[in-house]
Order: C-alpha cells, then structure tokens, then sequence
C-alpha cells in the first residue's frame, strides 16, 4: 500500500470520526433543547394549518375597508375570534359550574357516608371513617402533599406560558410565511424547486384539513353529548356539552377530563344517573376511538385508517398528549414527502 493510499485512509477515519462527533453532539443538543424544538414544531404546524384561513380572511370582500387586508390584520382577526370563542364558553361554563359544584359540595358528606356504609356491608371496609381521617389516609396526602401542590402549580404555569409562547410564535410565522417559504424552496435546486412547492402546497391543505377534521369531530362530539345528557336528565346539559366539545380537541386526556364535570354534575341528580353518564362517555369514547377519528381524518387529510391508528399509537406513546395531538398532521406531511420521494425515484 502507498504513502498516498495510507494518508488518505487516514484522512477518510478522521473525517469519519469527525463528523459521528458533530452527529452526536447535534442529538445531545436536540435533547437538551427538546422542548424549545416541540413548541417550534407546534407553532409551525399550527402556522401551517392556519395559514388558507388567514388568506380567506385577507382577500374578503365582506367588509369594503380595503381590496386586501394586511396579513397581520388578517392573523389579529383570526387570533380574536378564536380566543372570543374561548372566552364566550368560559362564560357560559363557569356560572352553571360553581352554582353545581356548591350544591355537589353541600351533598358531599352524605354521599360519603352512603358510600362508606355501602362498602362496610360488603365487608370491603372494616372501621368507620371521618372524611377528615379519609383523606389523611389517602395516598399522596401525606408530607409531600405541598411538594405536590407546588408542582401541579409550576405545571400549570408552565402549560401556560407554553401556549403563550406557541400562539406568538405562531403569529410571527405567519407574518413570515411567504418570506421562510421561499427561503426554503432557495435550498432545493433550480430543477426540483416546482416539485418542492407542490408538496408544500399540499402539505399545507391536508394540515388545514386536519384542523378541520378536529373541529367536525369536537362538533358531532358536542352534540351527542347534548342528546345524552339531556335523554339521561342531567341539568345544565347544554354546558357540560361544550365541555365536551373543547375536550374532543385534546387527544386522550381532553375526553376524560370533559366527562368529569358530567359526572359531578349528574351526582347532584342520583347515583342511578350518574353510573348511566359514566356508561354513555365509555360508549361514546369506544365510537369516537374506533370510528369516528379513523373515517373522519381519513377522508379530511387523506391518510388511512390504518395510518391515523398507527400515528396516534405512536405519536403518543412518545411524547403523551402532545405526541397524540400532533399525531395525524405528521403523518400527513410524512406521507406528501413519502409519495414525492417515491414519485423521484419513479422519474429517474
């Protein structure tokens, strides 16, 4: 073997060696970072989903102020209407709520003491408790119940300013999202540049599509819930229904903290009331889990079945709530880039 040969094996180890240093780096500090890049990934999806109703709301014709709105007006009016959606449900839900959660609060020491007596007759508890001694006796209501507390606290505030910062960021990419589009498609050569707009144009309607979807699903949600509750008597079941609604929009937590309140609420009622709430959400999860979110995505994004099931199994077992949410729209860029990579390879 030459001189030559050798220097250049070398050469190519180092070089080698060199760049598994970069690679590993790079992950450590994608790791480290892991939560800045997920709040990034969300504001670009929503960014993303958002952006053909903020050109609808730029080119209308309803209002004669101007040929074309600014596109940061456009965004404000967006950004308005639906966090006066939000605040227009906060009022309609709180009142009904406290009024409901004084009378479950005042009904409370009763229930315990039917249930109490309920589990000493079949033998299941062996002493009578005082609610006071019940809750002491509670797991994780002991010394770290504070420790608790001030977590749960700095969780909630953290969620917070997480939304905070995903709906600014999300404006600011809207504002941008001509000037980053083109930016992007400048990395791609000359030749592949039209292909490249295609897929982001299609990217983007199946995710505005999605949004769409988690709005017709929160919808049909809402209102089978309202049918519900109101066959099974509950009061105020018009409220509990956009709770419901609101919690179709966060995957596998979102339904289950929804049904809550109808729990609460229906206790005020009987007990024979709320064993049947209980029965109508598990149904209607069951259908909204195994029906409604496969045929619904499949034919809003253009994913199958098959494909939203595998997504949201995986998208939350690896990021939990976050993961499920961002779960299908993923998979749905995925599948543009899948398909334009196979449609390359077909070309050359």
């Amino acid at each position: 073997m030459s001189t030559r040969t050798v220097e250049e094996s070398r050469a190519l180890i180092r070089y080698a060696i060199a760049m598994a240093v970069l690679v590993g780096v790079l992950l450590w500090c994608a790791y480290i970072v892991r939560h800045v890049l997920l709040l990034i990934y969300v504001s670009g999806i929503f960014a993303i989903g958002f952006s053909p109703i903020v050109r609808v709301i730029e080119h209308q014709k309803v209002l004669p102020i101007a040929r074309r709105l600014p596109r940061w007006l456009a965004i404000l009016i967006l950004y308005v209407a639906i966090l006066g959606s939000l605040a227009l449900v906060i009022a309609l839900i709180f009142p009904p709520l406290v009024e409901q959660g004084k009378a479950l609060w005042a009904r409370l020491p009763e229930m315990f003491e039917r249930g109490q007596q309920f589990l000493i007759d079949k033998g299941i508890l062996r002493e009578h408790l005082t609610m006071r001694e019940a809750v002491e006796r509670a797991p994780g209501t002991g010394g770290d119940a504070v420790t608790k507390v001030f977590g749960a606290v700095a969780n909630v505030a953290g969620g917070i300013f997480g939304l905070v910062t995903i709906l600014i960021l999300t404006f600011y990419l809207l504002v941008d999202s001509w000037e980053l589009r083109e930016a992007a498609l400048r990395l791609f050569p000359q030749k592949h540049r039209a292909r490249a707009d295609a897929a982001s144009r299609e990217a983007t309607v199946k995710v505005s599509a999605w949004l769409g979807g988690q709005l017709l699903l929160a919808a049909v949600i809402g209102t089978t819930s309202a049918i519900g509750l109101w066959a099974l008597g509950v009061p105020f079941f018009y409220v509990l229904a956009l709770i419901s609604a609101i919690g179709e929009m966060i995957p596998v937590v979102g339904p289950i903290l929804a049904a809550i309140p109808a729990i609460a609420v229906a206790s005020t009622v009987s007990m024979k009331t709320v064993l049947f709430v209980i029965i109508f959400f598990v149904l209607q999860q069951q259908l909204e889990n195994h029906i409604l979110v496969p045929k619904i995505m499949s034919r809003q994004v253009g994913v199958s079945a098959v494909t939203v099931i595998v997504a949201l199994l995986i998208g939350g077992k690896l990021l939990g709530i976050a993961g499920a949410i961002l779960a299908v729209p993923t998979a749905a860029i995925l599948q543009v880039l899948l398909s334009e990579f196979a449609a390359q390879r077909d070309t050359n």
